[in-house]
């Protein structure tokens, strides 16, 4: 027997004046594990987050959270769902331990209850040291892993992270991404929007890439690096500004996808098929058209390709953003 999806998404539809942030946005998400949303800023990654947590409604279609449809059953789409903004939603004037203590008394625990939860949760986050500090005096890591602790006081059958270690170091990210497996393991279920796509690569079994509001691809990572070719030529120019004018040189050589400008390194990027063989051809269409190679290099696909290859360019913010809220959906 089909397990029903934790999360569910059919034919979303949102507007915010003239624009279409959402546009017929359909996946489904299965118990326990995690889907990654992806797209560049305005592509209406944090409208759909506020539509599944009741923030917003949806224009049209539907949406379903641990079972409960976002419209009508709004409460307990917010009883069953944790959620962790793009910034640290703590109170800087109260301690750690105050911090978690006010979101259970919103959650309508008893004080026992309360106390058992919050005492959990200092030691799950490795937070008890400082428990009885002001959040104000906490690291960027810290706080982040206090708002997610605040997050899991209700017992959150399905937790959403948007941008969950934006502004962290690589240390920081990593202890994150631990804490975040370990709850999965224990059965959470979790979508994750995020910038970091090394992050979706680790952490996502499937993944949603949207742009201008709508749905361009959906699979697992590996499926979707297969999507865009089995390997990449990667070069820079001697003169990085002819980068537009020798594109055209190479599509020729590109495999089934187009070759295209990374719009954030400006280095060429030619997908190829047959491995290693077409990196003499690439040289000599430069040299023929007149551009100068100053480095090259073949490798397989990431998830960079995929996200440069679907969207292109950024766009501008998503017309939802900022979402800061912390603790939870309720």
């Amino acid at each position: 027997m089909t397990r029903q999806p934790a999360i569910e998404a059919e034919g979303l539809h949102k507007r915010f004046g003239t624009v279409h942030a959402l546009d017929d946005v359909s996946f489904a998400v299965a118990p326990g594990t995690i889907l990654g949303l992806l797209g560049p800023n305005g592509a209406g990654k944090t409208t759909v987050v506020k539509v599944l947590t009741t923030l917003i409604r949806p224009d049209a279609g539907s949406a379903r959270v641990a079972g409960f449809d976002v419209l009508a059953q709004a409460a307990q789409v917010r009883s069953a769902v944790g959620l962790a903004g793009q910034q640290a939603a703590v109170d800087p004037l109260l301690t750690g331990r105050e911090n978690l203590d006010l979101i259970a008394t919103l959650h309508h625990l008893g004080r026992r209850e309360a106390r058992r939860r919050v005492r959990e949760l200092l030691d799950r986050f490795d937070l008890t040291d400082a428990a009885d500090r002001r959040a104000s005096t906490y690291s960027g890591g810290m706080r982040r892993r206090l708002d997610l602790a605040a997050s899991l006081i209700g017992q959150p059958h399905v937790l959403v992270l948007d941008e969950p270690t934006a502004g962290l170091d690589p240390a920081s990210r990593q202890a994150l991404w631990g804490t975040i497996r370990s709850l999965v393991d224990q059965g959470t279920t979790a979508l994750l929007t995020t910038q970091y796509l090394e992050e979706a690569d680790q952490l996502a079994h499937d993944i949603v890439v949207i742009n201008h509001g709508q749905l361009v691809a959906y699979g697992t990572p590996e499926q979707l690096k297969a999507q865009v070719g089995g390997h990449r030529i990667e070069l820079d120019l001697v003169n990085p500004t002819d980068a537009s004018c020798a594109l055209p040189a190479l599509q020729d050589i590109a495999g089934t996808s187009p070759a295209v400008i990374d719009p954030h390194s400006g280095r060429l990027i030619v997908p190829i098929t047959g491995g290693a063989a077409p990196t003499a051809a690439v040289i000599r269409a430069l040299d023929t058209a007149g551009f100068d190679v100053a480095d090259l290099a073949v490798r397989r696909p990431t998830l960079d390709d995929v996200f440069v290859t679907l969207t292109g360019t950024a766009t501008p913010r998503d017309p939802a953003d900022p979402l800061v809220v912390g603790g939870s959906a309720s």
